[in-house]
């Protein structure tokens, strides 16, 4: 028996030891910390001193990380689909459907290889889009931005942009509200956590279940914060549909309104304070911009309907006496709202129009004085203690990158710009191939500034050719996008002439390639990373941490099988297509982790084979450490003190005006006479939802929030010991079935018992699962979590075939959250059940 050895590596749910014996992973455990670590911050707060524990968390599913390294459906080898011939018969008809045969690295490769040069020869670059899943394997080497990014900019390519998913209605609304276009709509968060311990009297968690989707990129970090919120007698009020983990554990008081209604509610609130006059008159007057307008829309002097708390019960179903209770309280106490995790996000700003609720919620936080002490929007993750001055890239960096993409900091020595200008986005990917051309506005991600939002796009270009090689890499969008039975159509789509999948495991799409490569983990190379740093995607996140934590990602055991880093793949691709040497500048992995080092402050601390050597830094706070909560500035009308390097003005908001815009100057100058993104926010009645036609046919509201046991499609049915979880997946029949929760209103008229298994279907599709009967979803509605990891249809390959395997994406609808905004609306779904007979 040999030594078991200890080694380092980071994954996106957490900073881990990795117990190693015998060349293979046995444990996979949070960092303890020692002695020679940084001390931890500590925060004095209500007579108590508050600390975090001497180690970092992770996420449940990370707990489940070494079941995944050693999942049965690993890709051990390449492979090609056994009808695929690129001489002759392609069979796209058939993709989804045959199997594969193994094929050598070296067939693979020129096969590969041999397509692109056809491809390119035949059509011209632009006939080659390729797209990465979100948040694939740890690593500023590996990472999809990186590796990926240098080859196809190197090649030239149609980029698909993608779309925020995550945070749809506040890239979109929140933007035009008070700016922050540097992070995508979502509100800096500095120093929040010392600021609601000390001054909050009460949390509105709205559309936010930090307990649950806590787990991407900050672990467990701030499951404690919340107890201590609840050692101080902090109250708490969660609006949410379900009643979620978090308000479970922690809640006061549970508010259920009806999905895609949460604008009615916020309206009435503010109803009440500005008949009741308990808002902030002051602020109002010296911070913002537009406010008598959106007092007339709100007193109905605008359209004849006062938006009272009587008028929003209608919409919402929250009684007029619970809205005005909480209208009150709110008025009388220092509130941080709490929508999403990270100062943006939560499942209601993915809902048709959803953009409204987001600006609506800054509305009333403007309304009582946002950026004063204790009043703020603060999700409840981020906001620790934090060293912003210590330069570490995050993934989405310029410094964070190898790609050299024209932006200064790069670490390559030579740009690697993609010379092609088509474009292609995701949400629309599968209409784009099946019915184009397809158009919309907004760039995907505009993280440089707001004009980015009003770039109009269609594809495809004039005189330019329609894609016809489809590269894609990690994860899958059957589990994560809306309307997904089309992606199953466009795979078999005769347009798509060659589909290449380069992936660790057997995903859903991977099963619709032509030729499979298999690349190994982040814990069979070598990389580097920071827990939560993700740049420009969400600034300074690693606040959410209680350190900061730097990893030498150490390869722990060889790559199991055939597979390879995905550095390597690419670096044998581009030595095939006539560019390696542009592509790797002469560097193995290795010397791109030391210039990464060596771009950041680590040499002021630490030597390179020190950092080796121990595996991880903690990046010291300052023992003189001075909080500069986010936004105190603003409110005390004083330049910005606040560490974020990424503002473009050393004062004032980055809206137009530089205040809160109740009436947006950006929309007002673009698009003034949209309906359904006006300048000025407003309650829109879904197009999906209870006003519609179609809730006579499909009389249930589906909504699908991000799982807690999974990430993703990277870890759910890749890991078999999360389908032991009850809360996540439930064993009946010979199959792990997704967990569909129902009111056991809906489920006694429909005759189901708790561990039926259940059809949920609508003109979309139809998904199989298992009912779990629960007062903690509200009449009307039915819960199942998004991004599984399965896609089992009845019949394999063909669209709209009755999926076991939980993909609940497939019923959600593909319309954008509006005309100008092309955001999902995958809250906005109505569904009937029923047991299956099947």
């Amino acid at each position: 028996m040999g030594r078991e050895e200890i080694f380092t590596n980071c994954t996106v749910g957490g900073a881990v030891f990795v117990h190693v014996k015998d060349g293979k992973i046995v444990r996979v455990r949070p960092i303890v910390l020692d002695e020679g670590d940084a001390k931890p911050w500590t925060i004095h707060a209500g007579g108590r001193k508050f600390s975090p524990p001497r180690k970092t968390t992770v996420a449940p599913f990370v707990l489940a990380e070494k079941t995944r390294i050693y999942s049965e459906d690993r890709i051990k080898y390449p492979m090609i689909r056994v009808d695929f011939n690129p001489e002759g018969e392609r069979n796209p008809q058939n993709r989804g459907k045959s199997g594969y045969r193994r094929i050598s690295w070296d067939e693979a490769l020129d096969i590969v290889a041999g397509e692109i040069k056809r491809v390119r020869n035949n059509y011209g670059p632009e006939a080659v889009t390729a797209l990465t899943s979100s948040h694939h394997c740890w690593g500023l080497v590996g990472y999809k931005m990186s590796t990926f990014g240098r080859f196809f900019n190197l090649l030239g390519y149609t980029q698909i942009f993608d779309n925020p998913d995550s945070w749809e209605g506040w890239h979109w609304g929140a933007i035009h509200t008070y700016g922050f276009p540097w992070r995508l709509g979502c509100l800096e968060q500095y120093d929040l956590l010392e600021d609601a311990l000390n001054h909050s009297d009460m949390f509105v968690w709205w559309s936010n279940d930090p307990d649950t989707v806590r787990g991407g990129y900050c672990a467990q970090e701030a499951a404690i914060w919340r107890v201590w919120m609840k050692q101080l007698g902090k109250k708490q009020v969660f609006i949410d549909p379900f009643c979620n983990y978090t308000a479970v554990r922690y809640a006061d008081k549970w508010i259920a309104p009806r999905p895609g209604t949460d604008a009615a509610l916020a309206l009435a609130i503010a109803y009440v304070w500005l008949t009741e006059g308990t808002y902030d008159q002051e602020y109002v007057a010296g911070r913002t911009h537009g406010f008598e307008q959106f007092k007339a829309y709100v007193l109905g002097e605008e359209d004849g309907v006062p938006k009272t708390p009587q008028w929003a019960e209608a919409e919402s179903g929250v009684s007029a006496a619970v809205t005005r209770a909480l209208a009150r309280e709110w008025a009388r106490k220092k509130v941080m709202l709490g929508t999403g995790v990270r100062g943006g996000f939560g499942g209601a700003c993915r809902t048709a129009y959803g953009h409204e609720w987001a600006r609506l919620m800054i509305y009333l936080q403007a309304m009582q004085g946002m950026g004063k002490p204790g009043v703020n929007i603060w999700g409840g993750q981020l906001g620790a203690p934090f060293n912003g001055e210590f330069f570490f890239p995050g993934y989405a960096d310029p410094e964070g990158k190898i790609t050299g993409d024209g932006t200064p900091g790069s670490v390559a020595k030579k740009t690697a710009v993609n010379p092609v200008k088509q474009r292609l986005y995701r949400l629309s990917f599968p209409d784009a191939i099946l019915n184009p051309p397809v158009s919309w506005v907004g760039e995907g991600f505009c993280g440089k500034s707001i004009e980015q939002q009003f770039i109009p796009y269609t594809y495809p270009m004039e005189g330019h050719s329609e894609v016809k090689l489809f590269y894609r890499y990690g994860g899958s969008f059957i589990g994560t996008m809306t309307d997904t039975n089309k992606w199953v159509q466009a795979y078999q789509s005769p347009k798509l002439e060659t589909v290449v999948n380069q992936n660790i495991w057997m995903d859903p799409e991977t099963r619709f390639a032509d030729i499979i490569l298999p690349a190994c983990t982040n814990f069979e190379r070598n990389d580097i990373g920071e827990l939560a740093n993700a740049g420009g995607y969400s600034y300074h996140a690693s606040n959410g941490n209680n350190y900061r934590v730097i990893v030498y990602q150490k390869k722990c055991i060889e790559p199991l099988y055939e597979s390879k880093s995905d550095y390597a793949i690419f670096t044998e691709l581009a030595d095939r297509l006539g560019f390696k040497d542009a592509f790797t500048e002469g560097n193995t992995e290795e010397d791109w982790i030391k210039k990464f080092f060596d771009r950041s402050d680590l040499p002021e601390y630490i030597s390179f084979e020190e950092f080796k050597e121990k595996g991880y830094f903690i990046v010291p706070v300052p023992e003189d450490y001075n909080p500069t909560p986010a936004l105190r500035w603003f409110y005390e009308g004083r330049e910005r003190d606040t560490p974020d390097r990424m503002a473009p003005r050393t004062s004032g908001l980055g809206s137009y005006s530089g205040k809160i815009e109740f009436v947006s100057q950006s929309l007002s100058r673009h698009f003034p006479d949209d309906k359904e993104r006006a300048p000025l926010a407003r309650y829109i009645p879904s197009w999906e939802g209870h006003r519609s036609e179609l809730y006579k046919k499909y009389p249930l509201h589906l909504i699908s929030p991000h799982p807690r046991f999974s990430y993703h499609t990277h870890y759910d049915a890749h890991c078999p010991w999360l389908a032991d979880i009850p809360g996540h997946r439930i064993k009946k029949n010979g199959n792990a079935w997704i967990v569909v929760r129902l009111h056991p209103g809906q489920a006694e008229e429909r005759g189901i018992k708790e561990g039926d298994i259940v059809k949920v279907y609508n003109d979309r599709g139809t998904v199989l699962g298992i009912a779990h009967v629960t007062e903690r979803v509200t009449p009307g509605v039915v819960h199942c979590y998004t991004s599984s990891g399965r896609y089992d249809p009845l019949e394999p390959g063909k669209a709209y075939s009755p999926d076991r395997g939980g993909c609940i994406n497939l019923l959600l609808p593909g319309r954008m959250i509006s005309k100008h905004a092309p955001g999902m609306a995958a809250n906005s779904c109505l569904v009937e059940i029923a047991r299956w007979e099947g």
